[in-house]
């Protein structure tokens, strides 16, 4: 099944990483905050309703798992009809932040050959599912875990980032190859995707560190050789596992890498780096990131994640209109722009503080709000969706 020449998709957030609260290991769980799995059906009817075919979903790899090599599929048997009922065609999340309780961490390699595993079980189990998206947005899994210290192994040093990125990397790797060995399978990309400005010299020189860091993960997956800037990576990193990922190189064909591309993300160094952006000055700045980013990886793409985050939630149409005219400019000057995803269907919960406060505050970037009554924004998408 070939992924569309241009997707109008949606996705439901199902984020689970481990975070300290109040002095005590806490399990995030947006679907429990939103309570999508008791309202499965009504949530898949409204996307549906949008005129939406393309659904990113996934189950938590932890409730799928609870004991080594013990699977339990009832959530995606559930999971899976559901969007056969409504017409939905999933791209799979197998991994969505979190892992299950009995691996240590992300710094750890020994959740890699478990996620092989949970991967081939997970193939034999189910034929249909052709777009994959095996570990959703491997940087931010590491940069989270490793470098900020607020997920899961909660470390705060480049080398642990960088450990973490290169197991990321390899699951993901790993679980594409099997996909492609199975059936004629999609990678369908998900990766944050900051854009920077840098005003003057010293903020343009902060600039492409934060853009060498980033496109790390980009890197690794591809097989270009990383920026200047991150060298230590082969320092911090088993030979080992660095030759595993490159005989694993990403391939060519049946790749939409995904760009995760927020109100937010967008980084202002050097001069007047504290003044709000307009939506125009955060739109060019994605599309000259966008730009640089194809003309070094060469890649079809698509922003595989957007909403308001960083916004009113009274600009949410503002933002669509902005995001898609520009993609659609993008695209009739020879880019090949694959589709957009709005991320996600509903609110939200605790993104104010990057899920390290699980207090349940809603975050208003969903087509729907917490009570499940659709937005403006949501019939804007629908006139997307069903444009000829």
């Amino acid at each position: 099944m070939e992924f569309p020449d241009f997707a109008v998709a949606c996705g439901e957030e199902g984020s689970d990483p481990l975070v300290t609260h109040n002095g005590e290991t806490v399990r995030v769980d947006e679907y429990a905050a939103s309570g999508h799995l008791a309202h499965t059906d009504d949530d898949l009817a409204a996307v549906a309703a949008l005129g939406v075919h393309v659904w990113r979903y996934g189950m938590p790899w932890r409730m799928t798992e609870p004991e080594p090599g013990v699977y339990d599929w009832t959530m995606w048997d559930k999971a899976l009809a559901a969007c056969e009922r409504h017409g939905l065609t999933p791209v799979i999340d197998l991994c969505h932040f979190g892992l299950p309780d009995h691996y240590p961490g992300f710094c750890d390699p020994s959740w890699v050959e478990g996620f092989c595993r949970y991967t081939d079980a997970f193939l034999a189990r189910y034929e249909e599912p052709k777009w994959f998206t095996p570990v959703n947005e491997p940087g931010i899994t590491a940069l989270s875990s490793g470098l900020i210290g607020g997920w899961n192994d909660r470390r705060t040093s480049r080398p642990d980032y960088f450990v973490a990125l290169a197991h990321v990397v390899l699951a993901n790797l790993e679980a594409i190859a099997r996909v492609r060995a199975d059936r004629d399978g999609w990678w369908i990309g998900a990766e944050g995707f900051g854009c920077y400005i840098g005003v003057d010299d010293d903020g343009q020189r902060k600039a492409d560190d934060a853009r060498a860091l980033q496109q790390a993960v980009w890197d690794l997956h591809l097989g270009v050789e990383p920026r200047p800037q991150v060298a230590d990576l082969f320092e911090a990193v088993d030979d080992g596992v660095l030759a595993r990922i490159g005989d694993l190189e990403a391939p060519v064909d049946h790749v939409v890498a995904g760009h995760d591309f927020y109100p937010v993300g967008v980084t202002r160094y050097g001069g007047g780096e504290h003044q709000p952006l307009t939506i125009g000055e955060r739109i060019d700045a994605y599309e000259r990131e966008a730009r640089a980013w194809h003309q070094r990886y060469g890649r079809d793409f698509w922003v595989a994640e957007t909403s308001n985050l960083g916004l009113p939630v009274g600009q949410q149409e503002e933002w669509l209109a902005a995001l898609v005219e520009r993609l659609d400019a993008m695209k009739a000057d020879g880019l090949p722009v694959r589709g957009v995803c709005w991320y996600s269907r509903g609110d939200q919960y605790d993104w104010d503080s990057m899920l390290l406060e699980p207090v349940g505050r809603v975050t208003r970037v969903g087509l729907f709000d917490d009570q499940r009554q659709p937005r403006p924004v949501a019939d804007a998408y629908r006139q997307l969706a069903t444009r000829s």
